[in-house]
């Protein structure tokens, strides 16, 4: 499968909602072709290089980013909601002449619905009260507090912890194991009562 790469200084997750402010022409085709075809981009975090202007290296691991609303405020700056779908893999990148990277990839397997372990049901009652303090318009519905994927995604999101780790919890593909992981950062956070 072949998509344009959107390299950016955050990591998406699956059903993730990412707001973006597009002004660079690059991005500005790569959208309006999107919109136009109903068809998705990449999201990679940046692993060298910089979010405008010259060309960067993405990591290898990303989302697929499918436009849900757009707004043009001022011409020349299109505001986009794109919501994170199936997670891919980069096997080669070339830039398209445009500077736009034209990625060959491979979808990863979807996780599997699990139920929200009983051991990590805290998780859930600290996600609750991130996203009413966050605001649930930046959350896409369904809210599904025992999914044990989409809890620990939505914490992986929300949780101030540095890109790499959140990076490495993209790329897990064991959702107990990252709800692991998030449970041991809320506790460290003091989010959740030591017992």
């Amino acid at each position: 499968m072949q998509i344009p790469i959107f390299p950016l200084n955050t990591v998406l997750f699956p059903d993730g909602l990412l707001p973006l402010k597009i002004f660079e022409q690059r991005y500005m085709d790569m959208a309006k072709t999107c919109l136009r075809d109903s068809t998705p981009f990449g999201v990679c975090l940046i692993k060298e290089g910089q979010e405008v202007g010259s060309q960067s290296i993405p990591e290898s691991v990303g989302s697929l980013a499918t436009i849900a609303d757009w707004d043009m405020p001022q011409l020349g700056v299109l505001q986009i909601k794109a919501r994170g779908g199936q997670r891919f893999f980069i096997n080669s990148y070339q830039d398209n002449g445009a500077g736009l990277l034209i990625a060959e990839v491979d979808l990863l397997e979807a996780e599997a619905e699990m139920q929200l372990p009983d051991e990590h049901q805290p998780c859930a009652t600290a996600l609750r009260t991130l996203m009413m303090k966050a605001g649930e318009e930046y959350f896409f519905p369904p809210h599904r507090f025992d999914d044990a994927a989409w809890v620990g995604n939505r914490l992986a999101e929300l949780l101030p912890i540095p890109l790499p780790v959140k990076q490495m919890m993209l790329e897990l593909s064991d959702s107990k194991m990252r709800l692991g992981t998030m449970h041991q950062f809320l506790h460290r956070m003091r989010l959740l009562s030591a017992n």
